[in-house]
């Protein structure tokens, strides 16, 4: 991002999006193909279906995440290493790091050809935060000034004071205290603008969004649980032009039947190899393959509102599920070796990562003391007879079923209890049965990173009444220490801070971390100029056919 001289927040930013040194490309050879190619042909993808309708502050999962990146921009967005780079921001400016002022560039429209402007964001935002409109997304809000009024329950409050529009191209945002990387967030989903034409029918809207991204949604493009059709948006003027003459996204149910059409050179571009695949991918897609570390884990949430996991005896009985599992014998037997045991909450790939957090001895394998942990919450409550430990997951995802259910033996098998797999069919499905706060046991978890910073796989996750707070996790001194660490005058003196609430999760662990996401993609030989970025995803834009 080009930031204006008066702003503080150059250097911070910078600093972190130039953090991701372990993003750089393949690990394990192939090439992203050679430039050029038929940019008027479109290019297929795998994809899930969306758990909700298309909009900006309710979609938080990746199947929708991936289209509404492509179909909106907003005040900047990230490149392939994780650096910042404008969008439809001219400036945003600071002297304070609390005191925003940004300018967005003229004469840039929407797909339908309605201008963008400032009125735009700030009626976004305001929607986007209000309790009375339910959004996921909410909680991305949080640090501007007036949020807590309009997000109060039952609040009829729709307006933040931290928001006021000064004219077509600029508007003020004041947050509720000094916050050095609110700049760096702006490219996350939550953040984009909405034209005025969503809010006669914002569920209607959902369905066929109007956006500002390089592609939009193809008339009747959205097939429910078949397919998801893009098409460029000649309106579109950003750094993420489109490539080629499209991308249909394939929703599949089996991540099998997708490899085997990568293979068949029926889909272009397979963002993650199933098991079944991890041990010949390599030499199944000589020159067309990649292999490498992103900003993403995998975790399994445990709900604070389990009566079994209140209180010390809940505390130990976290401890000691987490201390069975021997995440390195999953890592080699299922995933071939291709992922690496978590130590912390976040991602090695981000700046401010330490493997050495006080405290994470409970995330190694160790079943002689999880057997006493185990002993000792029983004392004090015991187990319920007969009670199955489940952990719910899709299994249309690459690997969940393999290695959920071998998760959960390990655990029964340390442990001396029942443990098992509570498959259902779809992500969306799944998403849809973990929102609604009414498991009896854990769910699979995991976080692709919204931006690169420590805070975003914290905050969103773990704070009080976050959006993504699956497991409804709620810590007076957490939340405390993430204020602490967003205040700071700097990055690096706020991932210390972070880090710290770092150790209050380890004692407390509201999610079990498992392991660090790698990303093993794959594509066809109709494509060239295939690269993954930053956190996983393909830069699909990017990518041309032969």
């Amino acid at each position: 991002m080009r930031f204006s001289r008066t702003s503080k927040a150059l250097g911070v930013a910078a600093v972190l999006a130039m953090s991701l040194t372990a993003c750089g490309g393949s690990t394990g050879g192939g090439n992203t193909g050679t430039a050029g190619g038929n940019t008027s042909k479109a290019i297929t993808a795998n994809g899930t279906e969306p758990q909700n309708p298309l909009l900006p502050a309710n979609t938080n999962e990746v199947g929708g995440g991936r289209v509404m990146d492509l179909i909106f921009s907003g005040l900047v967005s990230y490149d392939a290493k994780g650096a910042i780079q404008n969008e439809l921001a001219q400036s945003i400016e600071t002297k304070d790091s609390q005191h925003y002022t940004i300018k967005l560039k003229s004469g840039e429209t929407f797909s339908d050809g309605t201008p963008i402007t400032a009125k735009n964001f700030v009626d976004a935002w305001n929607f986007g935060a209000a309790a009375k409109n339910a959004q996921l997304n909410s909680y991305f809000f949080e640090s501007i000034k007036g949020y807590d009024k309009v997000s109060a329950e039952k609040s009829t409050l729709d307006k933040m004071e931290g928001l006021k529009v000064v004219d077509d191209t600029t508007f003020t945002v004041d947050l509720a205290q000094p916050e050095s990387d609110f700049p760096l967030r702006l490219g996350y989903t939550a953040f984009y603008p909405l034209p005025e034409s969503a809010y006669k029918d914002i569920k209607a809207f959902g369905e066929n969004p109007v956006g500002d991204g390089p592609y939009k949604l193809a008339a009747g493009g959205w097939k429910h649980d078949t397919s998801i059709t893009l098409i460029p948006n000649d309106k579109y003027n950003g750094p993420r032009k489109a490539k080629n003459g499209g991308v249909t996204f394939t929703l599949y149910s089996s991540p099998d039947a997708a490899y085997t059409d990568v293979q068949s050179d029926n889909l272009d571009v397979l963002d993650q190899v199933p098991p079944s695949g991890l041990q010949n991918f390599k030499t199944d897609f000589k020159g067309r393959f990649v292999n490498q570390p992103y900003a993403g884990n995998a975790t399994m949430t445990i709900p604070s509102y389990l009566p079994e996991f209140k209180g010390e005896a809940g505390q130990m009985r976290r401890q000691a599920i987490s201390m069975s599992i021997n995440r390195q014998q999953i890592i080699d037997k299922i995933f071939y070796g291709n992922k690496k045991p978590a130590v912390d909450f976040t991602s090695p790939v981000l700046d401010g990562y330490d493997a050495n957090l006080a405290g994470n001895d409970v995330l190694k394998y160790n079943p002689t003391k999880a057997k006493e942990l185990w002993a000792a919450a029983d004392k004090i409550s015991p187990w319920p007879a007969g009670k199955v430990f489940t952990i719910t997951s899709n299994i249309d995802g690459a690997g969940n079923k393999e290695y959920i259910t071998a998760m959960a033996n390990q655990i029964a098998t340390t442990l001396g209890i029942k443990a098992q797999l509570n498959p259902i069919a779809t992500f969306k499905q799944s998403r849809d049965l973990i929102n609604s706060k009414k498991l009896t046991g854990a769910s699979r978890a995991g976080w692709q990173a919204d931006y690169p910073s420590l805070y975003n796989f914290l905050g969103p996750l773990y704070g009080t009444g976050a959006g993504s707070n699956d497991g409804d996790y709620s810590s007076a001194a957490f939340d405390a220490k993430l204020k602490e660490g967003l205040s700071a005058k700097t990055v690096e003196d706020g991932n210390k801070i972070f880090n710290q609430a770092q150790e209050i999760l380890l004692k407390d662990l509201p999610v079990v971390p498992l392991w660090y996401q790698a990303v093993q993609g794959v594509w066809s030989n109709n494509v060239n100029t295939v690269e993954f970025g930053w956190n996983g995803v393909p830069l699909y834009y990017n990518i041309t056919a032969k």
